[in-house]
């Protein structure tokens, strides 16, 4: 019976990891069935997971259909709140343009943007 490492990250910075011992050729739905509850997703959760395609094994997008085996880790994602682009954005504008990027610090004699 292949064991299954199942990682969800239920909020900012939270991470739950269970290890499930299943039969051969159990599916990613059914191991997420299982440990709903552990992972703290109700029905509803658990189905806008499955519906969005925010189940990945080992970082890989995967359908729900997927058999699981031997030492697969499958992850459950949450959705971003916020694009990634706006956030670096704010960041910028917060921390200012002298204070940040990859130029930021120089040192003392060197040429510009060394």
């Amino acid at each position: 019976m292949p064991e299954i490492t199942v990682v969800c990250a239920t909020g900012p910075r939270q991470v739950v990891e269970l290890r499930h011992i299943c039969p051969e050729g159990t599916t990613a739905l059914h191991v997420l069935q299982a440990l709903a509850q552990s992972l703290g997703l109700d029905a509803a959760a658990l189905q806008a997971v499955v519906d969005d395609g925010r189940i990945g094994v080992w970082g890989k997008p995967v359908t729900a259909d997927r058999a699981l085996v031997e030492g697969d880790r499958l992850e459950v994602y949450r959705p971003l709140t916020v694009d990634p682009k706006v956030a670096r954005r704010e960041r910028f504008v917060r921390q200012g343009a002298k204070t940040a990027g990859l130029f930021a610090k120089k040192r003392p004699g060197a040429k510009a943007g060394y």
